[in-house]
């Protein structure tokens, strides 16, 4: 019995490292063209400030390209800060000290504003 719960943490591991790595897979975007979006909100603002000095780094239009596109993931706000702060796959966690739970909030505004842009 102990094997066979062992197989089965092992086989769940395995799906959820699959999943990660497959979720992380390298995607680049075209570069905005046009009207660049310019937020006004203090909030939105700081989001943008935040989001380009940790995020844009990894995801569309950043020098590494590894992240995939952010508004394409139907995911609640609440399960993508969960992703910001503790990581997955490629992506790191941000810690408190790096990224305040204010301004994880302030980037899930920037992101959903962009989005509705």
């Amino acid at each position: 019995m102990r094997n066979y719960l062992k197989l089965i943490c092992l086989f769940l591991l395995i799906l959820v490292w699959a999943v990660a790595v497959a979720g992380c897979a390298a995607r680049k975007s075209e570069p905005v063209k046009g009207e660049y979006f310019k937020p006004t909100q203090a909030s939105i603002v700081n989001g943008e400030k935040v989001f380009m000095a940790n995020c844009q780094k990894c995801h569309p239009g950043g020098e590494a390209g590894l992240g995939p596109s952010l508004n394409a993931n139907p995911a609640p706000q609440f399960i993508k800060r969960f992703q910001m702060r503790h990581g997955l796959g490629v992506m790191p966690g941000f810690k408190p000290a790096e990224i305040s739970k204010s301004d994880l909030r302030d980037i899930s505004r920037y992101r959903r504003a962009w989005k509705h842009y």
